[in-house]
């Protein structure tokens, strides 16, 4: 019986050096397919197949949409897209963004998950906050192989930790044990190995990832109604729990981790507080001006109204300003000399 044949990696920060140790372990013959997820910005261009190939045997590429999945080769996310796995082909769609990310790892572990079940080992690597945890419990819930990165020895161990946290983990290892586990876990039999039952909950996230309009017209429900709305898109949040992981999806597809959803909450406010700082500042200056034309008129009464309009906006930016400036180093906004 063949062993574990689908890899899947998830990586973030500190992930490029990482990935390059944990390719340099695997033999040009590995009886595996292995698929690849390391954060980068949509806007960016990747480089990592490039940087894979120098570094290891196995062939590394960005994948055509609908390519045939072949043993021995690395398939890498490009930018802005997520990487799914389907029964003998990968699937690359612009969907909507999972933990504030496209690509992301919880799509292509649950994708694999999915598609392969026990025959899937899917592995965590270092990485800021928490994206793969989702996906890594999905890849235990259908009979598949969990591996993380120690925490320990990973440059950013957030997603590490995450993972052993919330999920059942079968290996916690340092990168330099993980290529050679991998290399056996492929070419031992298995123990179990057929059709594996996939629970409606999944298929339901799934479908939504993969953008399926009957799905999204349906409104199918993935959890129970939160009371907090989508920072992407305004809509409503439904809660999901998976254990002891609670996380958030929205009727359109975008998915939170609890960590992913305050980040992105925070980033809200903050972009908030710039505009209305924009905003008052912009109301200082007017003012300012609006009073001089109004003193040069001999309107002392008006120009008495538009200093006080300018000092309210004044005082409602400076305390915006001892917000966003909570790191005294950091100089404060000039609001313009008084012309």
């Amino acid at each position: 019986m063949p062993g574990h044949d689908i890899i899947v990696v998830g990586a973030s920060a500190g992930g490029v050096e990482t990935l390059i140790k944990l390719v340099n372990d695997l033999p040009a013959d590995l009886p595996a397919s292995v698929f690849v997820v390391l954060h980068i910005p949509a806007q960016n261009p990747s480089l990592l197949p490039q940087i894979l190939n120098r570094s290891g045997q196995l062939k590394a590429v960005h994948p055509r949409n609908g390519e045939a999945i072949q043993r021995g080769c690395i398939y890498v996310a490009p930018p802005d897209r997520h990487l799914l796995v389907e029964q003998g082909h990968v699937h690359l769609l612009r969907g909507p963004k999972e933990n504030r990310l496209r690509p992301a790892i919880d799509p292509l572990f649950r994708s694999a998950a999915i598609a392969y079940g026990p025959k899937v080992v899917g592995v965590v690597l270092t990485g800021s906050l928490d994206d793969g945890t989702a996906g890594l419990l999905a890849i235990k819930r259908l009979g598949g192989v969990a591996i993380v990165q120690d925490p320990g020895e990973a440059l950013y161990p957030s997603m590490p930790l995450s993972a052993l946290e919330h999920v059942a983990v079968d290996y916690r290892l340092p990168v330099s044990a993980i290529g050679p586990l991998i290399v056996n876990l492929t070419r031992e039999p298995m123990d179990k190995e057929g059709d594996h039952f996939v629970p409606e909950d999944m298929e339901i996230e799934m479908r939504m990832a993969e953008m399926d309009i009957s799905t999204l017209d349906g409104n199918m429900k993935v959890g129970t109604p939160s009371a907090f709305s989508c920072p992407e898109c305004g809509g409503v949040l439904w809660e999901i729990r998976d254990g002891n992981l609670e996380r958030f999806r929205c009727r359109v597809g975008h998915a939170y981790s609890i960590e992913s959803m305050m980040a992105a909450q925070s980033e809200g406010v903050e972009e908030a507080l710039w505009a209305a700082l924009k905003t008052l500042e912009e109301s200082v200056n007017l003012s300012r001006r609006l009073e001089d034309k109004a003193r040069k008129r001999g309107q002392d009464w008006l120009a008495q109204r538009f200093r006080e309009k300018s000092q309210d906006a004044e005082q409602r930016a400076e305390a915006i300003q001892s917000v966003l400036f909570k790191d005294k180093t950091l100089p404060m906004v000039d609001m313009g000399a008084h012309e």
